[in-house]
């Protein structure tokens, strides 16, 4: 399995993984200690939340290594009218009578109370590669499904402005 990202993404997850690597973690083990030096383990809520942040910390580190190294890298680019990454879309949604502006971005990217779409979303695969006017089915599963009519494209780019998605 490999996950399609942009150099931007790659760029900011390595970023994050170097702070937690050499800023974060030498610190985390700091705590861990001088909590252990409270005393009692079993009854040393301290102890035990410094061990939670080290291993969430850990935990995280592994994650960003796993997507780095299947990373495949995908471009950002469009042509020009067709929906791309990082291009802004206003459409239609028929069945509840409203118009909707979202963002398509990565998987490491999205934020539905943004309006940030992964491109693997069922809107996001919708939407990719089609034009104004265009009208699309939304497959959200096997059994429902609802249209809509692709309305305005905004060219956009990865400005780095959307963060990565945290756990």
């Amino acid at each position: 399995m490999h996950n399609e990202l942009t150099k931007k993404d790659i760029e900011l997850m390595r970023q994050e993984l170097e702070y937690r690597r050499g800023v974060l973690r030498p610190k985390l083990i700091e705590d861990v200690k001088t909590a252990r030096a409270f005393g009692d383990l079993s009854e040393n809520f301290e102890y035990k939340a410094a061990k939670r942040d080290k291993n969430r910390n850990d935990s995280r580190c592994r994650y960003l290594e796993n997507m780095i190294k299947t990373a495949v890298i995908i471009s950002e680019g469009s042509k020009d009218g067709v929906v791309g990454l990082y291009d802004k879309v206003t459409f239609y949604v028929e069945e509840d009578d409203e118009e909707v502006t979202c963002q398509i971005v990565t998987t490491m990217r999205q934020n539905a109370l943004k309006n940030r779409v992964s491109k693997e979303s069922p809107v996001g695969r919708a939407v990719l590669g089609r034009r104004v006017g265009d009208r699309v089915t939304v497959e959200v599963n096997e059994r429902y499904s609802y249209d809509i009519v692709i309305r305005a494209i905004e060219p956009g780019e990865d400005n780095g402005e959307a963060p990565l998605v945290g756990f």
